[in-house]
Parts: C-alpha cells; sequence; structure tokens
C-alpha cells in the first residue's frame, strides 16, 4: 500500500491525537511527511510524542525509516514511462510473455481487492444508485476511456449521467449544471492531472460528492473526496495497468445494476423497444 493508504488504513486504530496528526499528513501530502518532528507537530497542533507514536502506529521504526519510504514513495508517483523501465521478467518461467503480464494482472487485481473495503465499494456504489441526484464522470490522459465506458453503461441503467466534454477551458461552464450532492467520479493515477485536482476543488466547493478511482498512492483529490478506491496498477514494466481500472468500473456497474433492478430493468427494456423501433433509415 501506499503511505496515504496506509493511513487510511489505521485511522479506525489510532487515538484522537494521532488522528489529528494522519489529518493533517494526508491534508498536506507529501510536505508535512518531509518536514521536522516538531513542524508536523505544530501542523497538526499536537506534540512531538504524538507524532512518533502516529509513525510507530504505521509499522515504521522511527522518522527517519518514515521519512526515507516517504521520499521513495515520491519519486515512485513522479516516474515517467522511460524512468519506470522494464523492472519485472518480460516473460514468465515457461517462456510466455502473455503469461507473464497475465499473472502480474492477477496480482494486481488480488492487491486491490485486499486494498479496498467492502464498505468503501458498496458506499461508492450507494452514491451512484441515488437516483435524485445527476452523476458526472471523468478521467485523465488514458483513464478516461475507461469513464466513457463507465457513463455509458450507467447511463442505461440510471438518469441523468453525464460525462465533463471537451477542452478543459470548457469545464467551467459545465460546473454550472452540477448542484449540491451531484455525484462525481474522477479516475486519476500518477502522474496526477493538475487540471482534475483543480477541478476537484471546484467541485467540492459546489458540494458535490466526489468518488475517485486511483492508485496506491493516492492523487491529491483524495483530499476532497468522499469516497477513494486505490487500485494497484504498476505492472513492473514501461507502462502502468489499466486492467483493475477497468474491473473495477465493471464491478461497480454491476452492483448499482442491481442495488435497483427494477428500475434498471425498466430502463433497459424501454431501450431495447427504442433500439428495436427505428423507422427505417431513408436513402
Amino acid at each position: 500500500m501506499g503511505m496515504k493508504e496506509q493511513v487510511h488504513a489505521a485511522l479506525g486504530q489510532m487515538t484522537g491525537a494521532e488522528r489529528k496528526v494522519a489529518h493533517a499528513f494526508l491534508a498536506n501530502y507529501p510536505s508535512s511527511g518531509l518536514s521536522t518532528v516538531a513542524e508536523f507537530a505544530a501542523l497538526a497542533g499536537t506534540s512531538a510524542p504524538t507524532v512518533l507514536r502516529f509513525v510507530s502506529r504505521l509499522g515504521f521504526s522511527g522518522y527517519p525509516e518514515f521519512q526515507r519510504l516517504l521520499r521513495t514513495e515520491i519519486q515512485a508517483e513522479l516516474l515517467s514511462p522511460l524512468e519506470k523501465g522494464d523492472t519485472s521478467p518480460a516473460r514468465s518461467a515457461d517462456g510466455s510473455a502473455l503469461g507473464s503480464y497475465f499473472a502480474r494482472a492477477t496480482a494486481n487485481i488480488q492487491a486491490t481487492l485486499d486494498a479496498i473495503p467492502e464498505s468503501e465499494f458498496e458506499a461508492a456504489c450507494a452514491l451512484l444508485s441515488d437516483h435524485k441526484s445527476a452523476c458526472y464522470m471523468l478521467g485523465g490522459r488514458f483513464s478516461d476511456a475507461i469513464a466513457r465506458y463507465m457513463a455509458a453503461h450507467l447511463r442505461i441503467v440510471r438518469p441523468n449521467v453525464r460525462r465533463f466534454q471537451d477542452q478543459t477551458s470548457t469545464w467551467d461552464d459545465q460546473l454550472l449544471d452540477v448542484r449540491a450532492g451531484d455525484v462525481v467520479v474522477l479516475f486519476d493515477i500518477r502522474r496526477y492531472q493538475r487540471d482534475l485536482v483543480h477541478l476537484s476543488e471546484l467541485l467540492c466547493e459546489r458540494k458535490a460528492r466526489i468518488v475517485l478511482i486511483t492508485d496506491t498512492w493516492l492523487s491529491p483529490i483524495s483530499h476532497y473526496a468522499r469516497v477513494v478506491l486505490p487500485c494497484a496498477i504498476d505492472s513492473g514494466r514501461t507502462w502502468d495497468s489499466g486492467v483493475v481500472l477497468m474491473a473495477l468500473a465493471e464491478a461497480i456497474v454491476d452492483r448499482v445494476t442491481h442495488r435497483d433492478w427494477d428500475a434498471a430493468r425498466s430502463r433497459i427494456q424501454a431501450l431495447e423497444h427504442i433500439h428495436w423501433n427505428k423507422p427505417p433509415a431513408t436513402e
């Protein structure tokens, strides 16, 4: 797990003072963890011993180890495809490149399943099942294709599903229609997009409820999100993997479809009627 993910997972076991440190860390990641113990304590409004207990709670032997691994994590977040290189075998033991890649994808699926609490998954699906609120989708440079795929399915089983369209400069115009309580699903993986982070700030101001699908290092959007679903994307090769992102999107679509099956079935039937009763095209 990434450092922020570890903190989220450990919140339930922390004392009140330790949670103040955790919240300060998450709200000011990564600068808070790179400061001195005294500066970190002042930022959190606690004491230096509380910061050290927080670090110990996460399983670190001391503050230097905590900072060393935090720096390593930050470097991993910023890696370009060339810098990632080929750090895992291109072929499996039996010489199969396809088998090797599928084995890594399978490991990422299991790691994600272990990292996402069922309660968080259900919370995301409950938000997306609220037909009283509009639902918006958007992703990054590569992940927006998955957001589009997810929106295409959800549009069939529930009303008012939309995607933020076109160029960044038009997003402000589209924000005019976002109301308090609307749900926005954002995909953002390393290297995180500043325009998506800025959009999440504006969505938060409009009191939209954000569901973030991200990687194990957690996009800065996690600071504004109601639900955070971290996915394992590291393939050990040049390109990060989108397999788990797609699998999670499909799992959400399936769950939302069957949370209110009567309503979903009615919409699917209506769509089938429209589809099969179209007038023939004219020449």
